[in-house]
């Protein structure tokens, strides 16, 4: 068993990545948004089942391979736990947001939606949630409707509204903006939703490391999230989705352990949840997303909160007192991402000029084309928070920037 994490106001120790300089400079994480930094309790997991229990999971009957399953199945535990799932076989794992959207869109899409048949999107999503639709409106007919945003960043709750109609079969929409920090109203989404005879799935990649995600609370029918985005290793994510339909969805995948039984004329089905597990899964992946989520837990969301709502607090003020400076979107509610314009330096420049100063920052469309093009754009700098930022950070990226209009000045 691997030691509890420590709970300590400065969370940094804890985070091994940031012990090192780049280019001789302090190391200023500020892309959490694309990956977060992972804490010493979760790399020691995943060693550790390398280290003593590397073994496939479900089918071996030795001793190592026991354990790994027992570690496994572990972790399927602490996501229903941490999702409020009524089921641990309403979680499945995937190798990540992605793809847990293409297994509904697949699955789902062959059982629920035909030709003329509608799904619904808003134009903030990333295009993990924009392009499986697009695949399946090319398959079978359907028709893919967006919900526009305004400009500062918000989904229009109107055109939101006059959207869904009987034929909406799937809404599919972000619970927090990767490119724009915008927080979605998402549980009065899945009621207006429910109230129009849609199902709807939550893309919560962004939001899981911020806020809680209550599926039962919020009567969500699919969750999809990312480990990698929340302390966790990369190619490791989980599909929820509500037994009853789950049950009804062919499988995507085929191959071993999504089986009891094949021959060359029929293959009978495993139940839930490994009907939709095909082949050896991410073991160590799985593990260290589990541990990951202790992590969360231990720490607590209210204090993730408080702490992310006071960097953002000070990275907004400061950034917005810096001449050149243009913030893009204002959200009415946000967490942890900024994205940013700075006169006369295109973003891809900023974010060089950057990491020669030792900040990481994310420059590009950021997945979001669609975003970019609402403000007519081709890429914003974006600046993401996490638990293990400071003032000193904040601090850092400001006076990098200034060290950049120095440059181009």
């Amino acid at each position: 068993m691997t030691a509890p994490c420590a709970i300590l106001p400065d969370v940094r120790p804890q985070f091994p990545c940031l012990d090192q300089t780049v280019h001789g400079k302090r190391l200023t994480y500020l892309d959490s948004a694309a990956t977060a930094l992972k804490p010493t309790c979760v790399i020691d997991a995943v060693s550790e089942h390398y280290a003593r229990e590397s073994a496939n999971i479900h089918r071996g009957v030795h001793a190592l391979s026991e354990q790994a399953t027992a570690s496994f199945e572990n972790a399927r535990e602490s996501v229903r736990t941490h999702l409020n799932a009524a089921h641990a076989h309403e979680i499945i794992f995937t190798s990540g947001t992605t793809a847990s959207i293409n297994l509904v869109a697949h699955s789902f899409g062959q059982l629920e939606i035909g030709p003329g048949d509608e799904i619904l999107i808003s134009e903030m999503e990333h295009h993990s949630n924009i392009v499986p639709w697009q695949l399946l409106r090319e398959r079978c007919g359907a028709v893919l409707r967006v919900a526009p945003m305004n400009d500062s960043g918000d989904i229009d709750r109107d055109a939101f509204r006059a959207a869904l109609n009987d034929r909406t079969r799937l809404v599919a929409i972000t619970a927090l903006s990767n490119a724009l920090g915008t927080v979605n109203p998402v549980a009065e989404l899945i009621k207006e939703a429910h109230t129009a005879g849609a199902s709807v799935l939550l893309d919560a990649a962004q939001a899981l490391p911020l806020q809680p995600m209550d599926v039962q609370a919020l009567d969500c029918d699919f969750l999809a999230f990312s480990g990698h985005k929340l302390f966790g290793p990369t190619g490791i994510g989980v599909l929820y989705g509500k037994q009853t339909l789950l049950d009804a969805m062919p499988p995507f995948l085929g191959g071993g352990d999504m089986i009891v039984s094949v021959t060359f004329d029929q293959t009978t089905y495993n139940d839930l949840p490994y009907k939709f597990e095909a082949g050896t899964p991410h073991i160590a992946g799985a593990i260290g997303l589990g541990r990951a989520l202790t992590f969360i837990r231990e720490l607590g969301y209210p204090a993730i909160q408080a702490h992310e709502t006071a960097l953002l607090h000070d990275a907004l003020a400061a950034l917005q007192a810096i001449d050149g400076v243009h913030l893009i979107g204002t959200p009415a509610q946000r967490r942890g991402i900024i994205s940013f314009l700075v006169d006369q330096i295109h973003p891809h420049d900023l974010g060089t000029i950057l990491d020669q100063e030792g900040i990481a920052i994310r420059a590009g469309h950021h997945c979001a084309q669609p975003v970019m093009a609402h403000y007519k754009l081709a890429a914003t700098a974006r600046a993401s928070f996490s638990i293990y930022n400071n003032q000193e950070d904040i601090d850092h990226l400001v006076a990098g920037i200034r060290r950049a209009q120095e440059i181009f000045k």
